[in-house]
């Protein structure tokens, strides 16, 4: 292919549909046949990124290879696709109005009146189109965050519709809209649909694709019906049903043809329907799995199983591919006590102690702890999670009786997990993070090594307080292990406790380099550690 075609998805009616899954779905049948495939997400609030906001606000911050914090829908382009994205693949309302407007600073519009038209869709349409021409992709799926009709919307719609005059044959738009089914009345409702598809129109799109999100299959009868109202051909109606999985998704549009309808639509030849053994393979395993394992994820987050999406995604991937199924409990970290601890956590194969930032919650992490180490189940601390043994361990091995974080207090006698001096001086809160991914020397004789199979790996960081190497003689002499270092800083990035059966703590996030076909490996140990607990 010579030319980058750009496909655009939209949604309608109510957010939520699953946009994010449609477009990595869509691509990944695009990458089964050969083609090199990215995603960008256009989200349409003004923060600049999703690095501060609340994770009640917006689920998960993904964070990307390169630093950049992302919407969680990056974590499902990379699950799905096996790609790393960068910052170029998630743009907000925020940056696009803060890069025109430092143009406009520096005098680049020449003195002109800056517009949302022109200047708005420009911008939006350069980031658009540059992620093409950079990185050579035969196609580009953008998605445009939120729904038809939303004021924060417009521009990018607007910049869709000129993309689409501009490219001709070589852009096209998907439309996933929403029937629901009223029970009372024992049918499905296509008007929804019919309303959202009109006021796309009115904004001067004809969607080229439908993608029809619904609870129940749907008849020919209605998909005629929808055809006939918003001028999409009959073939070019496909229904995405509820699903027990959304890896299912892939192969439910395929069945249906929708990667051939989008080459069609394109003027290019479809060729033979790809096999997708591998990921058929995967979603064999899930689905004939006889037993499960039991994972506690202590968090202070879990009324909102969003915030560790990449986390139970990573679990469900090792779980499968050691031919369990998953049975994954959330417990309150806030409502964890001395007195209950033992009940929430009986029966638990195993337990990972989820990152987080702030002091809400981490007391009842430590008693998590502390009750996984004195009884040896696997357990798993990732970010904060790692911090929390480090600090838990100070406490009750090392006798250091208040040591913390000063992350949780400033006056603690023993800083345990402290800020580098470099980063005190910093006062932006997304300035003294480390971020992106960073090497890590493993050493041999641990389990991480032994997980990994190699010295070096490269895992991604979100975070701001260190492992103080200050204490690390005195942890080492204790029973804790310091086995994975940066080899430009010394900071300590992986712990562990050889005693124990699998106590391991990392720094960094591994749960954003896990695929459906690349599991993590480090989640993979974990998971083995625990299904070996069941079996006693």
């Amino acid at each position: 292919m010579t030319e980058t075609k750009y496909i655009f998805v939209t949604g309608g009616v109510v957010s939520s549909l699953g946009k994010g899954i449609v477009s990595a779905s869509l691509g990944k049948l695009l990458q089964a046949r050969g083609y090199n495939v990215t995603i960008q997400k256009f989200d349409p609030y003004i923060n600049i990124d999703p690095g501060t906001l609340n994770p009640y606000e917006h689920g998960e911050c993904y964070v990307t290879v390169d630093g950049h914090e992302a919407d969680l829908d990056l974590g499902h382009y990379e699950r799905f696709l096996n790609i790393p994205t960068t910052r170029a693949n998630n743009i907000t309302t925020g940056r696009i109005y803060q890069n025109v407007i430092n143009k406009e600073r520096k005098g680049d519009y020449l003195g002109k009146t800056v517009q949302v038209v022109p200047h708005i869709t420009d911008e939006i349409k350069r980031n658009v189109k540059l992620l093409g021409s950079k990185n050579q992709f035969d196609f580009v799926i953008t998605e445009i965050g939120g729904t038809v009709g939303d004021i924060e919307s417009l521009p990018f719609i607007e910049s869709v519709r000129q993309l689409r005059w501009e490219l001709g044959q070589n852009a096209l738009c998907v439309h996933l809209t929403y029937v629901p089914y009223i029970a009372a009345a024992k049918e499905v409702k296509t008007k929804p649909t019919q309303h959202s598809v009109k006021q796309l129109q009115e904004l001067g799109i004809q969607p080229d694709v439908l993608v029809l999100r619904t609870e129940r299959m749907l008849s020919n009868e209605i998909r005629r019906k929808v055809a006939l109202f918003c001028n999409v051909a009959e073939s070019a109606v496909v229904q995405s049903v509820d699903a027990s999985t959304i890896y299912e998704v892939p192969l439910m549009l395929q069945q249906q043809g929708m990667d051939s309808i989008v080459l069609r639509k394109m003027g290019m030849e479809v060729g033979e329907t790809p096999e997708m053994k591998p990921w058929r393979e995967f979603l064999d395993k899930k689905s004939n799995a006889k037993d499960s394992v039991r994972i506690a994820l202590v968090g202070k987050y879990v009324e909102l199983q969003d915030a560790y999406k990449s986390i139970s995604e990573s679990l469900m991937h090792a779980a499968t591919y050691n031919n369990h199924k998953l049975d994954l409990r959330y417990v309150h970290s806030e409502k964890v006590t001395a007195e209950n601890v033992a009940s929430l956590l009986d029966g638990m194969d195993g337990v990972v102690i989820a990152p987080g930032f702030g002091q809400r919650g981490v007391e009842g992490k430590f008693i998590a702890l502390k009750y996984c180490r004195e009884n040896n189940l696997p357990t798993f601390g990732i970010c904060l999670g790692m911090q929390s043994m480090v600090i838990e361990y100070a406490r009750d091995v090392l006798g250091l009786k208040d040591a913390n974080s000063t992350e949780m207090n400033v006056k603690t006698p023993y800083k345990v997990i402290d800020l580098m001096e470099e980063q005190k001086s910093v006062t932006n809160l997304g300035g003294s993070m480390r971020l992106g991914s960073y090497d890590c020397k493993l050493f041999k004789n641990s389990l991480a090594y032994e997980a990994y199979g190699k010295e070096l790996i490269q895992e991604r960081h979100r975070h701001r307080f260190e492992f103080n190497n200050e204490y690390r003689e005195q942890f080492e002499e204790n029973g804790m292990r310091c086995v994975g270092i940066n080899p430009e800083t010394g900071l300590v990035e992986v712990v562990e406790v050889p005693s124990l059966k699998w106590y391991v703590g990392v720094q960094f996030h591994p749960e954003y380099n896990s695929t459906v076909l690349k599991p993590n490996p480090i989640f993979m140990s974990f998971m083995k550690a625990a299904i070996d607990n069941k079996k006693g």
